[in-house]
């Protein structure tokens, strides 16, 4: 089964599951375990972190067969704490891969450029920003990185993992959602829109933070393109807060290619993430 979830990452220690925390896997693991009464292990298209939200997150998981859908999204509704939903279950072939079928991420980061800073109905998931926002230098700096590289300067590191990755989309755009107002200058909200086939661990709040010192004038529009050349962290860009950033959709091919998209992302990892042997 596929679950299309949502949830306000405010009080949740991230995604995965951590022994004496709070977090989205284990409340839901946990519900889910209770209303089918089995133990059911999710996998998930992308771990977000603590503070972070989602409102397309994309799981898998293995439910018996005679679980009837409609019923189950609404007593979990019931069951669920109001900070985290399932929208909905849909049956998926077996091939489905929440992770590994993935065709790439869409997440969307929030700032208030008003020098009050964040409307309250949106302070849990805006940024308050009110140093300045060059649209245009943000926009010229964000288009010099789209493609593939090695994003080791915007990633923290972890052991075996590779940080290459393919930035497809990166744009600044003003918002007026009809709360937090419009326009950029004296008011409103800037969103980015960051698209890749996948993120390595801390990356798009990386590349928020390098691009808010261009918008902010400290920084050339050309600087962030510049560390790609990095051979690791960068350690002047400053990762973004956490609440500024929203998981909105996860793509998947159609269910004919489902298997060989997640064939080919497992080799393409495993080739990347393998360290050398020596000769």
């Amino acid at each position: 089964m596929r679950l299309d979830i949502s949830y306000d990452g405010t009080d949740f220690s991230g995604w995965a599951v951590q022994p004496g925390r709070r977090t989205v896997c284990g409340v839901l693991t946990e519900t889910l375990s209770t209303v089918v009464r089995r133990p059911v292990l999710l996998t998930v298209a992308g771990r977000t972190d603590a503070g972070v939200h989602a409102t397309g997150q994309v799981a898998h998981v293995d439910l018996p067969a005679e679980v009837e859908l409609p019923p189950l999204v609404r007593r979990l509704a019931r069951m669920l704490p109001p900070d985290v939903r399932v929208r909905e279950l849909t049956p998926v072939p077996a091939e489905f891969d929440a992770r590994f079928s993935a065709l790439r991420r869409h997440y969307r980061y929030r700032i208030a450029v008003t020098p009050y800073g964040a409307e309250p109905l949106r302070a849990r998931d805006t940024l308050s920003w009110p140093h300045g926002a060059d649209l245009a230098a943000l926009n010229a700096a964000s288009a010099l990185l789209l493609g593939e590289h090695d994003f080791v300067a915007f990633c923290r590191r972890r052991e075996g993992a590779t940080t290459i990755r393919a930035l497809q989309r990166f744009e600044w755009r003003p918002l007026d959602d009809g709360v937090s107002g419009g326009g950029v200058s004296g008011g409103g909200v800037l969103v980015a829109e960051v698209s890749a086939d996948a993120f390595c661990h801390s990356m798009v709040r990386s590349l928020v933070g390098a691009l808010l010192a261009v918008g902010r004038g400290q920084r050339p529009v050309d600087w962030p393109a510049s560390l790609l050349r990095r051979p690791e962290r960068a350690s002047e860009v400053t990762v973004a807060p956490a609440h500024g950033l929203t998981l909105t959709a996860v793509d998947y091919p159609p269910p004919a290619e489902l298997a060989a998209r997640a064939a080919l992302t497992r080799r393409v990892r495993v080739a990347a993430e393998t360290p050398a042997q020596p000769l």
